[in-house]
């Protein structure tokens, strides 16, 4: 009997350490804003976790979501949309969606704008997954001709300004 339960034990564990393995401590993303000149555009790419993005947006509407949804990428890009904005002078800057990629558990998501401007003075309002995942954490780099720099969001932090430096 003992020799049974133990090893029934023993087993319960292996399985709860293998699923917590599986599970990650971390919630974070990271967004690359840049200028180029060149075709006077905002380039964005945003990077996150596939399966924390696809949580966030089937709690959202209450549905199953993974990349066989028939509206993977319209629901991925409404949900940036809503949570992913750029101002300037108190303008939205409207973000053309360029499309998605999914590489090795990732979502890579590339967004433009016209623009001919500085970053200096654009304000960044970045929520993603903040209603999810209180812990969190989205860093946007940005990079022109003169400024080049890092912003960091949360729950408690989702608006930041790109400053001179």
């Amino acid at each position: 009997m003992f020799k049974t339960t133990y090893q029934t034990f023993l087993v319960l564990m292996l399985i709860g350490y293998g699923t917590f393995s599986f599970a990650h401590k971390y919630f974070f993303g990271l967004t690359e804003l840049s200028v180029n000149s060149k075709n006077q555009t905002i380039e964005i790419i945003h990077q996150f976790t596939a399966h924390d993005l696809e949580n966030a947006i089937a709690e959202q509407k209450q549905e199953h979501f993974s990349p066989e949804h028939p509206k993977y990428d319209l629901y991925i890009k409404n949900y940036f949309d809503n949570h992913f904005q750029l101002n300037v002078n108190q303008k939205k800057i409207e973000l053309t969606w360029l499309g998605l990629e999914l590489i090795k558990g990732k979502v890579i998501i590339y967004q433009e704008a016209p623009f001919k401007n500085k970053l200096a003075g654009i304000v960044v309002k970045n929520d993603l997954l903040v209603d999810t995942y209180i812990k969190q954490v989205n860093t946007v780099n940005y990079q022109d001709s003169v400024l080049k720099g890092s912003l960091t969001f949360t729950e408690s932090n989702n608006v930041a300004i790109i400053e001179k430096q």
